[in-house]
């Protein structure tokens, strides 16, 4: 076989055949040395006889690769001759090599970039030496050293190891001796077996050193190793992944302390501990993704002082061996699946200072456990489904600084054991059903520095300790039943900053108990029936954020006149009338970010404004007019603008095309003329414009192609005269599209970049002069009607804007609803809202069968269009499809039977075509009546009263074009936007209510109905996001 194989470049025999009684010879004259073009061979696994390596091995001076075993004996010189292997892997546990073949090999073998000789021969009696300047530590490319099971002298790891920069993989057995710090230089390893070196050591600082320099490390093995003196191991967010196990926790194992947090690619469960390591002292695996139960076993770390589970995975009950952790200083449970009661052995924990329970499904009333934690300063019981009244179970805890009660289901009033807490200073008792007046005089509490009692239903009159104790700076008492102030003057107190007291009951004038809190930061009396008399004069020196939104303002605050350090102002949703005043236009505060005057009454022009930091303006629902102020141009720093639902005219400036950090425009419903600017001309940060209801004219500008993260664009309700700007599909984050009601015309193009439109969910071109048969290769790009995000897990997400700074908001993005002139406006755009509406354009041909492909379609419109032939019966496998409108089209023969497989399909409009033959029966079908089909004479069967087997040939056609008189019909069409009501306030109650509205043809009080049920403010989120430890 060789001898004919002369052009042979590899040749692998790996048989296996070791037990074989006739074992095959190769000869010094074989002609496998005769196979000069070889570069790769590999022989593992065989029987050879005579079983030594033959010498002429080194006439094959094109190996690149070369893997044997099965021999034995003494590596021969000659193998040094390979001076262009790549990779050399010989193992055998009777081979041989000496020191003057070895060093040589290393010579030589300057590309070798995997080397292994696993020979086994621990029993040699030629050690071979590995020197400090061995050629083996120039072998730079050299990425896998494997040299187990070999005896070498000196037998310590030499230090030049820490050379080999780009090794991958290190695997050596047969030293001993202390493992060289230089080995911690090796900070591409990706794995490294140190294990059985019997008599090899690893003392602290090596240790501490490979675990911070070996980031990309992802097996790590020890076995044996010498770990002698007390060592802390911090592998901390260092990828480390697999399993916990219980050799860990060994009695050999002399580790102190043992951090493994933030590796959330380490599972499993925790290991069952039967003889533990009792010099442990910190174990921390928070921010892992350990789970199951917590094991009795975790009794036997006696020694432990901190204790970390903190945001692992978890659940049942926390086992009453806890108890046996007399030692233990710092507790963290937090953030997991516990359950059950708080174990009564807690109070064996007499050194515990520090307490997490927060974030678990703990349940029930507080168990007596604490009064014997005399030393405990933190304690977090929040998040949980604690209930009943709060027990006195806190009197005996003095050294108490830190009390979180928060988001619980407590009930009664303010517990009188709290009180008794001489060194409390931080209170949260917040999202409960706390009820009853506040304490008048909680004398004890001088400590205090922040309470926060917000979300309750605590009434009464708000006392004045709460705005005087010595060491306060931050009172929560937000959305509670409060129905005033204490009547006293307060004293003038330099410590309070933050007092939120919005969504109580207070009502008046501005409380003159608070005229002396002068080094307020911030003041939060929002959603009262408070007002302030215009010349009231107040002095808050260092107010930075004052929140009076939805109060019974009359007039802009005139004491703000005095406050210089302003940064956000909200006195939005008020009844302040007129012009805004000079004074407050021409205040310069430099430092000013967020403005909100929306939903006032405000007239005439907008004044220059001088707050050129300005982030966030907000002044919708008002009833400014006339041009936009040069001013707006110098806000370099916009991020979020809002001039919608008021009377402003003429152009819009180009200067915002070129504001790098804006992200929301809405210019909606105002009367802006000219051409659109030029947005994005010189920034890519938007990610909404909204311009509809104006009177913009000429194209879409090309400048948007630069809007890379443009997710809503709706320009509907202008006069812009365009074609299609297919261009727009090369925008990947692109949502949602409205060019409704424009004047844009010609064919539906399709655009030339490869993903085109991939995540748009609404496609609105209704009501415009597009012509051409319908853009069956645009809906095929359509990849999100297809799939949709949360569609599988219930998990639905909405649309928003995420504003860049920190002003703690973001946009969530409106659709505009018409229906029968009437304008609906939604808060929030479902992302499994996806609709397709071409109504009311020039369409003509045949329905394409490809749009049964977008199967997460929920409404489809191609309504009053010259649309021709058959329903596809493929229509039938939009199996979410909620809503169907093709009327006012020329569609004719029968309705397919297929069309009943649709089991959502809630509204069906295909009047006023020339349809026939008996209408389906079916689910769905069964619930729809006779406006459904009206104006298809030919139409026959329920609910029509016309039987089939009959005929009327007196019957004509009605025309296309008397759509007014069809404003008579349910089939005078309708649009997508009343289909997106079912995602505002659920679905059930959304299709009921259009359906009414239908039907008993009076839009305007569904209209009063549904503004009165739409949320003006966000909700306080159910948890908050993990809070500062203290």
């Amino acid at each position: 076989m060789l001898h004919n194989f002369t052009n042979l470049e590899l040749l692998a025999l790996p048989l296996g055949n070791t037990s074989s009684h006739i074992p095959v010879s190769i000869h010094p004259n074989s002609s496998l040395f005769q196979l000069h073009h070889l570069h790769t061979l590999n022989l593992v696994n065989n029987y050879f006889y005579p079983s030594s390596i033959p010498n002429g091995i080194g006439r094959l001076r094109n190996l690149r690769l070369l893997k044997l075993s099965g021999f034995d004996g003494k590596i021969p010189t000659e193998i040094s001759y390979l001076s262009n292997l790549v990779s050399l892997d010989i193992s055998g546990y009777g081979l041989q090599l000496d020191e003057r073949t070895f060093e040589t090999m290393l010579h030589n073998f300057t590309n070798l970039e995997l080397l292994a000789l696993p020979l086994g021969n621990t029993s040699s009696h030629i050690p071979v030496s590995i020197h400090p300047n061995s050629s083996l530590f120039q072998l730079h490319h050299l990425h896998t050293l494997n040299l187990v099971n070999n005896y070498f002298y000196p037998s310590s790891i030499p230090n030049g190891i820490g050379r080999l920069r780009n090794l991958r993989l290190l695997k050596l057995s047969g030293f001993d001796g202390k493992i060289p710090t230089e080995i911690s230089y090796l900070n591409n390893l990706v794995s490294l077996d140190l294990s059985y070196g019997y008599a090899l050591q690893l003392d602290e600082r090596t240790f501490e050193a490979i675990f911070q320099n070996f980031t990309n490390l992802e097996i790590l093995s020890l076995f044996e190793v010498n770990i002698s003196s007390p060592i802390p191991v911090d592998l901390g967010y260092t990828n480390l992944r697999g399993v916990l196990t219980e050799s860990f926790f060994l009695p050999s194992n002399s580790l102190e302390t043992l951090k493994l947090s933030d590796n959330d690619l380490l599972k499993g469960v925790f290991p069952k501990i039967h003889r533990s390591n009792t010099l442990l002292m910190e174990l921390d695996i928070s921010f892992t993704g350990i789970s199951g139960e917590l094991p009795d076993s975790i009794g036997t770390f006696s020694s432990l002082n901190i204790l970390n589970l903190h945001r692992c995975q978890f659940s049942g009950s926390i086992p009453d061996s806890i108890g046996n952790l007399t030692q233990i200083g710092e507790l963290d449970l937090s953030n997991n699946h516990f359950t059950g009661h708080i174990p009564s052995t807690i109070s064996k924990l007499k050194h515990l200072t520090t307490f997490h329970l927060s974030d678990n499904s703990f349940s029930g009333e507080i168990p007596d456990v604490f009064s014997n934690l005399k030393d405990l300063r933190y304690l977090d019981l929040s998040n949980n489904s604690f209930s009943g009244e709060i027990p006195d179970v806190f009197s005996n805890l003095q050294e108490l600084r830190t009390l979180h009660l928060s988001y619980n289901s407590f009930i009664s009033s303010f517990p009188a054991s709290i009180l008794s807490l001489t060194n409390l200073e931080y209170l949260d008792m917040s999202s409960n059903s706390l009820s009853g007046p506040l304490p008048s005089n909680p004398s004890m509490l001088q400590k205090l520095t922040s309470v926060d009692l917000s979300y309750n239903s605590l009434n009464g009159t708000i006392p004045s300790w709460v705005f005087s104790l010595p060491f306060l700076s931050s009172v929560l008492l937000q959305h509670n039943r409060f129905r005033g102030l204490a009547d006293e003057v307060i004293k003038t107190n330099p410590t309070l900053k933050e007092l939120h007291l919005s969504n109580n009951q207070l009502s008046g004038s501005f409380p003159q108990s608070l005229v002396n809190l002068t080094n307020l930061f911030t003041l939060d009396i929002s959603s009262n029936n408070i007002t302030i008399d215009e010349g009231m004069n107040i002095t808050f020196l260092s107010l930075s954020s004052l929140f009076l939104s939805s109060c019974e303002l009359k007039h802009f605050p005139y004491f703000l006149r005095n406050v210089k350090t302003l940064v956000y102002l909200d006195i939005s949703n008020n009844k302040i009338c007129g012009q805004i005043p000079n004074w407050f236009s021409g205040m310069r505060w430099d430092s000013l970010l967020f403005l909100n005057l929306s939903h006032n009454s405000l007239t005439g022009h907008l004044p220059q404004l001088h707050f050129h930091n300005l982030g966030y303006l907000d002044l919708k629902f008002n009833s400014l007019q006339g041009p936009l102020p040069s001013s707006i141009c110098n806000m370099s720093s916009l991020e979020f603008l809002d001039l919608s639902r008021n009377n402003f005219s003429d152009s819009v400036s180009h200067c915002l095309g070129s504001m790098a950090s804006l992200t929301v425009l809405d210019l909606r419903r105002n009367n802006f003329t000219g051409s659109l600017p030029p947005l994005c001309a010189q920034s890519t940060s938007l990610s909404t414009i909204v311009i509809n209801g104006n009177r913009f004219e000429g194209p879409v500008p090309v400048s948007l192609l630069k809007c890379n993260g443009l997710q809503v664009l709706d320009v509907g309700n202008n006069a812009i005269n365009d074609t299609f700007p297919a261009w727009l599909g090369s925008l990947q984050e692109l949502q949602v599209l409205i060019l409704k009601s424009n004047k844009f015309h010609g064919p539906i193009s399709t655009c030339q970049t490869k993903f085109c439109f991939p995540k748009l969910r609404i496609f609105d071109l209704s009501c415009n002069d597009f012509s051409g048969s319908l853009p069956a290769k645009v809906f095929g790009n359509f990849k999100a009607m297809i799939k949709l995000d949360g569609e599988d897990t219930g998990n639905i997400k909405y649309i928003e804007s995420v504003l860049n700074s920190s002003f703690d908001t973001s946009y969530e993005d409106l659709v505009s609803l018409v229906i029968k002139g009437q304008d609906i406006e939604l808060q929030r755009i479902s992302t499994i809202m996806t609709t397709i509406d071409l109504s009311s354009n020039h369409f003509e041909r045949a329905i394409p069968e490809t749009l049964k492909d977008l199967s997460s379609l929920r409404l489809l419109n191609l309504s009053h269009n010259n649309l021709i032939g058959h329903i596809p019966v493929e229509l039938g496998q939009l199996n979410k499809l909620e809503a169907l409108d093709l009327s006012w089209n020329l569609l004719t023969g029968k309705i397919p039977q297929e069309l009943t497989r649709m089991n959502f399909l809630a509204v069906l409009n295909i009047s006023q075509n020339h349809l026939v033959g008996p209408i389906p029966h079916g689910l769905q079908f069964n619930t729809f009546e006779n406006d459904s089909y009206g104006g298809n004479l030919d139409l026959c069967g329920l609910p029509l009263t016309k039987k089939c087997g009959t005929s009327d040939s007196s019957h004509v056609p009605q025309q296309l074009e008397s759509e007014e008189e069809g404003e008579s019909y349910f089939f005078s069409g309708f649009t997508w936007e009343s289909v997106v009501i079912g995602y505002s306030f659920g679905l059930v109650v959304g299709t009921v209510m259009w359906s009414l509205m239908f039907k008993y043809r009076k839009p305007k009080w569904f209209v009063e109905f549904f503004d009165g049920l739409m949320p003006h403010k966000r909700r306080r989120p159910k948890k908050r996001a993990q809070r500062r430890r203290t």
